[in-house]
């Protein structure tokens, strides 16, 4: 089931995060990760924000525990993510033509 997932990090920085994707092997712009279909951040009061829509719940916690979890030590950030999850009816992933 496709589910949309909402990531606050208390205190964390953008320069935090941009380091973070560096470590992970994720690049701006670049691939997704297996099973993310959309993603986005943006900086906050006292911390920064990620909202995503993942296929599924699974995909998203192999990616949480395997590659999020370990690196954010590694670039500073203290306090693990606030997390909140939300079924998703629809999601639009790139540019849709008519015809």
């Amino acid at each position: 089931m496709t589910i949309g997932v909402q990531l606050k990090f208390p205190g964390a920085t953008l320069e935090q995060y941009d380091l973070a994707l560096e470590w992970m092997g994720l690049l701006p712009g670049g691939p997704a990760a297996r099973g993310q279909l959309f993603h986005w951040v943006t900086a906050i009061d006292h911390g920064i924000c990620l909202i995503d829509v993942w296929e599924s719940r699974q995909a998203f916690d192999s990616l949480l525990d395997t590659r999020v979890l370990p690196v954010l030590p590694e670039v500073g950030v203290a306090n693990p993510p606030e997390i909140e999850f939300f079924p998703v009816h629809d999601h639009f992933v790139g540019r849709r033509s008519r015809v």
